[in-house]
């Protein structure tokens, strides 16, 4: 087919001065006319593109969604209203072209985040609904009259309300942790900390676990935030003696201008099919879900605090069984 005759110019100066993208083609596919919109969208100028096959059925009346692959693999996602119109006797199907790219990965991250939120209601409802069941029936039996415990019994009832009552309390203090996450509140305060001190801090609110061999040479000291330092910590350990089995070791070396922290057991480790889910929210093997109690959301905090200080977080087989749950962060420099 020829090329429009003169009168299109004018045509074509009235859609080069619109805001959408508008191409123009014929019965065959074939692009006549773009507007300077359209070949920003495209990617690709008007001499390249006019003669060309535009390679999307344009429809008279609809109006849809494309992804466009532009030169060098990018690409985007363009809404398309479709019309028809006879320019000096010819035929074309009309395309207006809308970039929605940032609308779209709008709404993919609504949609992501309502999902995200139903799942924290329907792991908080499932996590705290055991334990504020107990803590009830625990205080109905307190309130039966005196001679029908003995002072121990009273007291083996109160601990198990103070057992509940601190898995509660962390299963807050983690879900504060992700919401602060994913409103992107984490600023690390990057400071040089000494790690074993950090260590042995968080060790002593596990006195009442199993010994923990440490292998850390008291001048290291990483750039990190201390607080979300020992947090990764805490998290690391409590998996440890909740899924591993004793003992439970921690090795802290430099190596290349960082530090790597370890924290190993000598439990039955973690089936390799499952690892590479270990660090996503909400996630837990199922073996673990039938044998313990936990929210799933331990270890995706920590790398999540973990690359906000500049590390990372991963997970390696134990050398001789169980497992290695490691932490990597920037060394600070010698002083």
């Amino acid at each position: 087919m020829s090329e429009p005759p003169p009168e299109s110019g004018r045509a074509a100066r009235v859609m080069a001065a619109l805001a959408d993208g508008i191409i123009a083609v014929d019965e065959a596919g074939t692009i006549r006319i773009c507007n300077p919109a359209a070949e920003e969208l495209l990617g690709r100028s008007a001499n390249e593109l006019i003669g060309t096959p535009f390679g999307y059925p344009v429809v008279n009346g609809e109006s849809t969604e494309i992804d466009l692959v532009l030169p060098g693999g990018r690409t985007r996602v363009v809404e398309m209203r479709a019309t028809t119109a006879t320019l000096v006797g010819e035929p074309l199907h009309v395309a207006a072209l809308r970039d929605v790219t940032i609308r779209h990965e709008a709404e993919q991250e609504m949609e992501a985040e309502l999902e995200r939120n139903s799942m924290v209601i329907a792991v908080v409802a499932h996590e705290v609904r055991n334990p504020l069941t107990g803590i009830g029936m625990l205080v109905d039996m307190l309130r039966e009259p005196e001679e029908t415990f003995t002072d121990q019994e009273r007291a083996d009832v109160l601990d198990q309300i103070a057992d509940r009552t601190s898995r509660l309390q962390a299963l807050v203090k983690k879900l504060l942790t992700v919401a602060k996450i994913d409103a992107q509140a984490v600023r690390a305060m990057v400071e040089p900390v000494p790690v074993l001190e950090v260590i042995l801090e968080r060790l002593a609110e596990f006195a009442d676990r199993p010994n923990v061999d440490v292998t850390c040479d008291p001048h290291v000291r990483v750039l990190a935030d201390r607080s979300e330092l020992s947090e990764i910590l805490i998290n690391y350990l409590e998996n440890a003696f909740r899924y591993g089995a004793p003992p439970v070791e921690i090795h802290v070396a430099g190596r290349d201008g960082a530090v790597e922290i370890r924290v190993c057991d000598h439990g039955p480790g973690v089936p390799e099919a499952f690892r590479p889910r270990l660090f996503e929210r909400f996630s837990r093997e199922s073996r673990s879900r039938r044998e313990s109690k936990g929210s799933g959301l331990g270890l995706w905090i920590v790398r999540s605090l973990a690359q906000a200080n500049g590390g990372d977080a991963y997970f390696e087989p134990g050398d001789q069984g169980g497992s290695c749950f490691c932490v990597r962060l920037p060394e600070a420099p010698p002083t």
